[in-house]
């Protein structure tokens, strides 16, 4: 007869059989070596149309792409890693929700070039640059507006009810946890093998589902946008996803977070 496992055994984390980590290094390289150069070429210089749209398509994908390869990630049991990703840095982290980028930080990247644009627009008229890229966010349309107001509204539906989720699942296992934990009943073990493992399926739906909406976001925005408009937003996404791990930016925010100590 086989000698029964630990209690313990029981929290311990599986074999990792998908390494997201060096997937992500070899991600976020790409992007920041490939991509991100080439978008920002073609909006410095005269591209034709063509290839800054055949740019946007291959910059959108490598973002779905990241999205995808997370559910997946979370599919073959890798979540408690996801959820608390190690290889994010202290700059990041305040920007995630669910393990990864927050959903609101899309519309507020969105909002800051209109901002940016207001305040600017009557102070400095001229800017190095093709034309269709300075005047990109110039006299933006209603229709445009009403569509940023429309996934801002689902935004703050959306992101409550996820949260709300993850506390009806959290509170349903530990209720079940401490009814079996101290009581000395036949199959307590397996009764918390299954509480654990409900658990962490629900887990996975609602972190696949928050994935879903951050692609619904950056798709729902750059459908919205004209081409030059699309091309500065998901520059400016990838600039500022390398920007949270620039050396430079890393020190001073840490300088900044010692001195107030």
């Amino acid at each position: 007869m086989p000698k029964p496992k630990p209690f313990s055994s029981l929290f311990r984390k599986k074999p990792q059989t998908l390494s997201f980590q060096d997937y992500y290094t070899k991600w976020f390289k790409t992007l920041k070596k490939t991509h991100l150069p080439l978008i920002q070429l073609s909006l410095s210089s005269s591209s034709s149309p063509t290839l800054l749209h055949s740019r946007i398509d291959i910059l959108l994908h490598h973002f779905l792409a990241y999205y995808d390869t997370l559910d997946l990630a979370a599919s073959q049991e890798n979540l408690p890693q996801l959820l608390f990703p190690s290889w994010r840095n202290s700059l990041e982290i305040p920007f995630l929700l669910l393990g990864d980028l927050h959903p609101y930080l899309f519309t507020n990247l969105l909002r800051s070039f209109l901002d940016q644009e207001t305040e600017e627009g009557e102070e400095n008229d001229s800017c190095d640059g093709p034309w269709q890229v300075m005047m990109a966010w110039k006299n933006v349309s209603k229709h445009l507006m009403n569509h940023i107001d429309q996934i801002e509204c689902g935004l703050r539906l959306m992101v409550p009810a996820l949260m709300s989720r993850i506390k009806k699942v959290q509170g349903g296992f530990v209720g079940r946890i401490a009814e079996d934990w101290g009581a000395d009943r036949e199959g307590k073990r397996e009764r918390i093998e299954e509480a654990m493992k409900e658990a962490m399926e629900e887990m996975v739906s609602v972190f696949m589902d928050a994935n879903r909406l951050r692609k619904s976001v950056i798709t729902e925005i750059v459908s919205g946008l004209s081409l030059y408009q699309a091309a500065l937003f998901l520059e400016g996404l990838a600039q500022f996803l390398v920007g949270l791990r620039e050396e430079e930016v890393l020190g001073e925010f840490k300088s900044c977070k010692n001195s107030h100590l």
